[in-house]
């Protein structure tokens, strides 16, 4: 089975040189009516043979020679040189299958084998020009969408990448924070660790299957999150408090994975753990100026990793600019004096289209 192209390739090929014997014949029975007789249509048979068959040897030396893939300025001379060539070749076996098959011309039977020679490749070479065009412009053009297909695709393999990277950091980030929990358990309370290591098997779980998209719905990430907190709970009890102020329409809506539970991660490590006191956890969602707004409050001071410089921070920034581009924002602030918001807004159409 002949590939799509080379199909394409045949019906154009086929369709140009039928519609130019059309042409000559329409000129002919325009301009010289008498002089259209068997011998005329074995001539517009044999320019219609001849024509394919030089051109179809051009278009295999033009591939062979790679001729397509160089610049424009190196490519004109070598088709100029490779068009007069081309003319001339197919003129030659025009002619000759015409004295072959003995149906010249009055015209032909009267000028020399030269005159002739240079009149037909003219007359030839007027198609070639066209044909060449035709068939390189073609070949420009589908050489530019191929590149613009795998530039796309070459983007999109660097941002999956660096997507996974930054994911690659995640889980053993928190993953190690939550064995030390579980490992200041097992003497103390050998149930709550067993109870605890049932915890982070369910998390882990949740986390592998996050990693397969590019985004979840906010309440499959908000299930990790409890589960984190949960495991956290063991080590600070009751230092940390958490509050829940989700809105139920935001629990459909597209967030990157484990995004929040990095959030919620840097709030404990960098604020509540950093409270003699302890302090509370905040996590709210809404809808506000068709933005999905997700916020993370917490007890605690901005100190430089939280300001920026911290993993958790950057990540956040990095797969927001990844997924969404300059549609989406990051912000973390200190407010009421003793009080940390780490603020994204994603616009819902950015994540609904």
């Amino acid at each position: 089975m002949l590939p799509r192209g080379y199909k394409y390739y045949w019906f154009c090929q086929v369709s140009g040189w039928t519609f130019v014997v059309l042409s000559m014949l329409f000129f002919a029975y325009s301009l010289t009516p008498s002089k259209i007789d068997a011998g005329f249509f074995m001539r517009l048979g044999l320019i219609f043979s001849a024509g394919i068959f030089t051109t179809h040897i051009l278009r295999a030396f033009i591939r062979s020679r790679g001729w397509l893939l160089l610049p424009v300025e190196k490519l004109i001379p070598r088709m100029m040189v490779a068009i007069i060539v081309t003319s001339i070749a197919c003129s030659l076996l025009y002619m000759g299958l015409v004295n072959l098959l003995g149906v010249q011309s009055d015209v032909q039977r009267r000028i020399d084998f030269s005159t002739k020679l240079l009149a037909s490749t003219m007359d030839i070479g007027l198609f070639i020009i066209p044909w060449t065009l035709i068939y390189y412009i073609y070949h420009y053009v589908a050489k530019s969408r191929k590149q613009e297909v795998d530039t796309l695709k070459l983007e999109a393999l660097v941002k999956a990448l660096e997507l996974k990277t930054i994911k690659a950091h995640i889980n053993p980030h928190f993953i190690f924070n939550a064995l030390n929990s579980i490992r200041a358990l097992i003497d103390e309370n050998p149930q709550r660790a067993r109870n605890a290591v049932t915890e982070l098997s369910n998390l882990l779980r949740s986390s592998m299957q996050s990693e397969k998209s590019e985004t979840v719905p906010l309440e499959r990430e908000l299930n990790i999150v409890r589960d984190y907190l949960a495991l956290e709970h063991i080590r600070f009890e009751d230092r940390l408090q958490v509050e829940f102020d989700v809105d139920e329409d935001t629990l459909d809506q597209p967030v990157p994975p484990m995004m929040l539970q990095t959030l919620v991660e840097n709030a404990i490590k960098h604020g509540i753990g950093k409270q003699m006191r302890g302090g509370v956890v905040r996590i709210s969602s809404d809808f506000k100026d068709d933005y999905h707004e997700l916020m993370v409050q917490n007890t605690g001071r901005l100190n430089g990793e939280m300001n920026g410089e911290g993993f958790g921070i950057s990540s956040t920034r990095n797969r927001l600019q990844l997924l969404f581009g300059n549609k989406a924002d990051f912000s973390i602030r200190e407010t009421n004096g003793n009080l940390v918001e780490a603020m994204v807004k994603i616009p819902v159409s950015a994540v609904t289209a």
